[in-house]
């Protein structure tokens, strides 16, 4: 067995390890740091003695009395009487011995050193590797050479506390190399808080900051729908550049599981892939895995390849069997299999690709297969802006009676953008033509729908705005305030759209930016006629001395002169809209770290609340964050008259000096239950850490019509300088909860001369 590697430990280097000019008139320069400089060749280093008395012959030996002391380099013998022996180049230490060997300094009764190769013993010695922090101490200790010793009967750790470490390796021997970077326990046992926690015949640990192979810290976990769930990655570091992570898994109600992961990197590619499979899963009496490639390519000049992978079992494999480092919030029903190239130059955007999709939904999203997409545009010529996007895409769905084709779009436009101090205004014609090739209709389409058919649909738009600024003083503060109206007008005339299959289109989300758009559809198969005004105002505050927006405030007023008659069903009625929709939004920075966000969108013609979102995040420092948010959308028939009604919250929160809350929840307050929660907190001790959560998820579910929910708990103990990779539940906290700090890291590393001798 072997551990991941600990924390960096390094000299300065670059420019910040470089010396620099200090004032006249002396010319001197100033060294951030000391440093070696090597000896000239042919040449060896002078030995240097020290000591209350000394004694000897000339060329033979050398007997140093009280507090005595042997320099060589970067090696220091010292004792109460050292002994040179010239000839054989050996030192013999006895009384209060201290050895300091480049990086390591060993402390014992009595030790034996032959200078010149490093090589030699103590006995019952202390022992501490500078440049890692890690330390020990042994029966006995044999130096190899200037890299390598072997430790007897030993202890080793890599906590500061030397006398009372949190955690130790005890072993019937070490085998330190320092360079290739580890030690390695024979028959070792691993004790944490005095307590012998893991055993094994072999295992490895990192003596510095590079990648070594391993085991990976495990992972713990106690879960209503896995029940004991226990992982022990291994990852092989296989080169700089390739390495592969092998995580058995065991789950006491399902069986084991592995999963391989493989990433890669290269100046002109790069990817990773991911498998995992559990053989006969106990619940569900079904083999069940996942699949995921990813691997991006540049071939340069604008040149560029991609797949996205994506392939599973069933649809609960998202939840059912995720790694502790996901995000169990929704499981997904939908995964995308997509393969492309793209080319990049000047003005020209292609993409070419191939989209499918492996879904368990009852309304899956079709397939490009395949799909050329080619964009152009150009700006400021002769004061012009201009472009347009031709897109070829054939649809295909696993569903059965479905209406499937082709699909032709071409979408030029060009805009002659005006602009002055303060001011802007800028007038633009679009043209949307569409061309349908279909080579299936089902039974749902409408009466008559041909299978070649085209239309095309003009749009005319005017953007308009002025900015404003004043100087203003507010509770002491220097500000500028912004006062920005716009105007914003689009119309376009009505097309009859019945025949054009959905195949690729939606609504627009609510926002204030959808406002200023010209269509309220995304996607090629629709485009809404619009006769409508957006007004907006908008003024902001900002700091004259740090340029910081402290707020901003919005209201924005739709009118729409004609209902709109394009719907994305053909069966759908045409709603009466005519009127106004008002749009109020803010964002204020109060105090340090206080941030709070609040939009509405009122009918102002029916006289109620359509949509709102409210919120605040207050992040006074590092690991101190709190969230509130709430979102409230009225029923409609998208929402099976349902209206959406959330409240999502989420903290991190320091109970102690060490001790931290971390936790999130996610209330329907329409269906009255918890969709998602995270409650957990997290120790950070000086050498080690300890995260703990109970965490409840939402399953995907394609047979029952109410989502099921399971619950998991989770724990994972770090301990520092033996291991610093997280694979659990810093990550899955960071997922949760936005604004997350993870613990704070180990110490920088030392040069070894700040503490030199």
């Amino acid at each position: 067995m072997s551990l991941a590697p600990s924390p960096a430990r390094a000299q300065l280097s670059g420019a910040a390890a470089q010396a620099g000019p200090a004032d006249p008139p002396w010319g001197l320069r100033l060294a951030p740091e000391m440093t070696e400089h090597p000896l000239p060749a042919n040449t060896s280093a002078a030995i240097f003695g020290i000591a209350d008395a000394a004694d000897g012959d000339e060329d033979r030996d050398l007997s140093l009395k009280g507090h005595g002391e042997l320099r060589r380099d970067a090696t220091i013998v010292r004792g109460d009487a050292v002994h040179y022996d010239i000839d054989r180049n050996v030192v013999d230490a006895y009384g209060h011995v201290r050895i300091v060997d480049n990086y390591d300094v060993f402390a014992g009764p009595e030790a034996h050193l032959q200078v010149e190769a490093n090589e030699g013993t103590m006995t019952t010695p202390s022992y501490h590797f500078n440049l890692t922090g890690g330390s020990g101490s042994a029966d006995s200790i044999d130096l190899i050479d200037n890299e390598r010793s072997v430790v007897h009967h030993g202890t080793y750790t890599a906590c500061q506390c030397e006398t009372d470490p949190a955690w130790y390796l005890k072993a019937a021997s070490f085998d330190m190399d320092q360079g290739s970077n580890e030690g390695i326990a024979h028959n070792g046992v691993l004790f944490f808080q005095g307590v012998p926690i893991f055993a094994s015949p072999w295992l490895s640990f990192p003596l510095s900051n590079a990648r070594q192979s391993g085991f990976l810290p495990p992972t713990f976990s106690l879960s209503s729908t896995n029940g004991f769930d226990l992982t022990v990655p291994y990852y092989f570091n296989i080169a700089p550049n390739y390495d592969l992570t092998v995580t058995p898994r065991y789950m006491s109600k399902r069986g084991a599981m592995l999963t391989t992961n493989f990433r890669y990197l290269s100046p002109t590619y790069s990817g990773s892939v991911t498998i995992a499979y559990l053989p006969d899963d106990a619940l569900t009496k079904t083999n069940r895995y996942s699949i995921n490639i990813q691997h991006n390519q540049n071939f340069g000049d604008g040149l560029a390849a991609y797949v996205n992978y994506s392939q599973v079992s069933d649809v609960n494999v998202t939840t059912d069997l995720n790694s502790n480092t996901a995000s169990l919030v929704n499981g997904q029903d939908i995964f995308q299999q997509e393969a492309g190239v793209t080319y990049n130059n000047g003005p020209w955007s292609v993409l070419t690709r191939v989209q499918r999709w492996q879904s368990f939904s009852t309304a899956p999203p079709y397939n490009r297969a395949p799909e050329l997409d080619v964009k152009y545009n150009q700006y400021n010529v002769g004061g012009f802006d201009f472009g347009a996007e031709a897109d070829a895409t054939r649809f295909t769905i696993s569903t059965a009676d479905s209406t499937e084709g082709s699909r032709l779009t071409f979408n030029p436009y060009v805009s002659y953008p005006l602009s002055g101090p303060g001011w802007f205004i800028t007038p633009k014609v679009q043209w949307h033509y569409v061309a349908y090739d279909l080579s299936s209709i089902g039974s749902t389409a409408p009466t008559g729908q041909p299978k070649s058919f085209s239309f095309n649909v003009p749009t005319l738009s005017l953007d308009s705005g002025l900015v404003f600024e004043r100087s203003i003083r507010l509770f002491g503060t220097d500000y500028i305030q912004t006062l920005e109206p716009r105007l914003y007008y689009v119309y376009t005339p009505y097309r009859n759209q019945t025949f054009a299959p959905v195949f690729d289109t939606g609504e627009e989300d609510f926002g204030l930016a959808q406002i200023f758009t010209d269509n309220t559809f995304v996607g090629g198969d629709r485009v809404a006629d619009l006769n409508r005004v957006t007004a907006a105002l908008t003024t902001r505050f900002i700091n004259q001395a740090t340029g910081d927006e402290r707020a901003r405030f919005v209201v924005a007023q739709e009118y729409y002169f004609t209902n709109p008659q394009v719907t994305l069903d053909s069966g759908a009625s045409v709603t009466d809209i005519r009127g106004s929709d008002v749009i109020v939004g803010a964002s204020l920075k109060i105090g340090p770290g206080f941030t709070t966000e609040q939009a509405v969108q009122y009918d102002e013609q029916r006289n109620q609340l359509d949509q709102g979102t409210s919120g605040f995040t207050w992040k006074p420092a590092d690991r101190e964050v709190i969230s509130i948010a709430y979102r409230y959308t009225r029923a409609d028939e998208d929402l099976d008259n349902e209206a959406e009604n959330q409240i999502v919250a989420s903290g991190q929160w320091p109970l102690s000096r060490k001790l931290y809350a971390v936790g999130q929840a996610n209330f329907d307050m329409v269906a009255h239950r918890l969709v998602a929660g995270l409650l957990g907190v997290q120790y950070d001790a000086d050498c080690w850490s300890l995260s703990f959560a109970v965490q409840k998820y939402t399953n995907v579910s394609t047979t029952t019509t109410a989502a099921s929910s399971a619950t998991r708990v989770l724990l994972q103990l770090q301990l520092k300088g033996l291991t610093k990779i997280d694979n659990g539940l810093s990550e899955q906290f960071k997922a949760s909860i936005p604004g997350y700090t993870p613990l704070p890291s180990p110490p920088e590393p030392e040069s070894r001369f700040s503490n030199y001798e």
